[in-house]
Parts: structure tokens; sequence; C-alpha cells
């Protein structure tokens, strides 16, 4: 979804017919100015965002950015000021302070995973366990977090599921009808298949034909053994019951991509607030 239109669609069912409490008490020719102050320590996300929906909201309405996308941040910092329309400014108020309040909890939980990793070869991913219609949001704060994003959805990569792989009848016949659908509507996107144990992995490796293999659920020993039978010939990605606790030792095993949902469906939303700049 583009920006204008989530910021449109956000603003309708915010304000339906009218924010009543700024047109009873803010006369429409007022002016003044705001901050959005820190109320905790983490890495800040949604500056750009929170730019664009002011400016969507009111173009008038003047920026003044003094922290960036990515930075560490504590209690007391302030990220920016707003200044222009005092009714402009308090329709803006929650919208920006809902998406830069979730990206930034995401982006803090993200750059603690990628310490964790340190050291290593991996990469952590995000998955589609995002909100609805604020995937980009979601999957944008884990790239300001140091994260790397998995595929967007459904359309720009083949991931052949456990699901798919049972309806599909096996997994050659998945991997074939894989390939002729997307020889016959010729599409150029890489496949990734996923295995839950090592005989299914052996089946893929004698098969081949795909970009990357998720290895699901497997613990540390199991996994050690998949990746030194993968031995490099196709990348490996692990998936399942890893968190922030165990991650590095999971990454210790040369796995190439961990990808956690927990990125973006299950973290704490870092505390902002817009306040009045009186002068």
């Amino acid at each position: 979804m583009e920006l204008n239109e989530f910021v449109r669609l956000s603003i309708l069912e915010d304000i339906g017919s009218g924010d009543h409490t700024s047109l009873a008490c803010i006369p429409s020719a007022a002016t003044g100015k705001a901050k959005l102050l820190v109320k905790g320590n983490g890495i800040l996300a949604g500056i750009s965002a929170a730019k664009a929906i002011f400016e969507a909201i009111d173009p008038m309405l003047v920026v003044e950015i003094l922290l960036n996308d990515g930075a560490a941040i504590k209690h007391g910092d302030i990220a920016f000021l707003v200044s222009g329309s005092q009714q402009s400014i308090l329709k803006a108020e929650r919208l920006v302070l809902n998406v830069m309040q979730r990206m930034s909890g995401i982006a803090t939980f993200t750059s603690l995973v990628v310490a964790q990793l340190q050291g290593t070869k991996t990469k952590v991913l995000d998955t589609r366990k995002t909100t609805p219609l604020f995937r980009f949001f979601e999957k944008e704060a884990v790239r300001i977090g140091g994260g790397t994003n998995h595929r967007f959805g459904l359309y720009d990569m083949i991931m052949l599921k456990d699901n798919h792989i049972d309806y599909a009848g096996g997994i050659k016949n998945a991997i074939e009808k894989t390939h002729e659908y997307l020889k016959k509507n010729q599409l150029n996107l890489k496949v990734e298949i996923e295995v839950r144990n090592l005989d299914e992995l052996d089946q893929v490796l004698a098969i081949g034909n795909i970009d990357r293999i998720m290895l699901d659920n497997f613990d540390i020993e199991m996994l050690k053994k998949a990746v030194v039978r993968v031995a490099g010939r196709f990348e490996t990605e692990a998936s399942g019951g890893i968190a922030l606790q165990n991650i590095k030792q999971y990454a210790q095993t040369g796995v190439d991509f961990i990808s956690m949902g927990q990125l973006t469906h299950s973290i704490k939303s870092l505390d902002l607030s817009l306040k009045a700049v009186l002068d």
C-alpha cells in the first residue's frame, strides 16, 4: 500500500466526521510547535515515515529532524520538532506515534538480535508474520535495526513449505511443478523449500534445482549435521524455536540465515511522546 493511501485510510479511521476536540478548542488559524520526546532507550525508527505523514496531512507543516532513523536513543532525547497549524499537528499526532513507537520497538529488538550474531556469518531475516497493511513499516524497521528482509509477500519468491509439499504430493512433485509453472509464466523467482528432518533434506539434495533450504524446527545438533550435508551447495535458513537467548548457538552452526517471526509479531513498542512546545 502506498504511504498516502495508508495515511488517508488511517486518518479516516481515526477522525471520522471530524476531530471535534481540536475543532472545539483550537482556533483554525492557530500555529505552534511540538517535539517528539523519547521516553525509553533503544533504536529510533520511523523518522522518514513521520515526515511523510505530516506532509500528507498538511504540506505546510515544517519538520526539523534532530535524530535520524537508526540512531541510538535514550530517555530525554528529542527526535524532531514540528511546527505549523496546531490542528494539523494534533490530527497527525497519534498516527505518527503509532507508527514510530512500533517501528522503534522492532528496530530496537532487531539490533539486540544482530548484536548476538557478531562474529558469525549468519544474518537474521524477518517473516510474513506482520500486521496486515503495516508490513512495509515493520520490514523497514527490521532493516533499520540491522536485520535483513526476507520476501515481502507471496509474489516475490517461491517458498515451498510443508503444506505446499504435502498438497503437491511430495518434495519431488513440488519442485518439478514449481519449475514447470515458472517456465510457463516466464517468471524468474528464487525457490526455497522447507524440510522437517534429515530424510527430507537428503531428498532435496538429491533433486536440487532450488536456491535455499529452510531447516524448520531443527535442534542445534541436527542443524550442525544439516549444514555439513548441504556443504555450501545451497543457502541454508534455520527457523523455529529460535529466540534472543539461543540465537548465537544456532548461528555458530554455520547456517546462512535465521528467520524470526518474533522480530515483528511480538515486540514491545518503544515509549515516545509528542509534546507541545510553549514559548
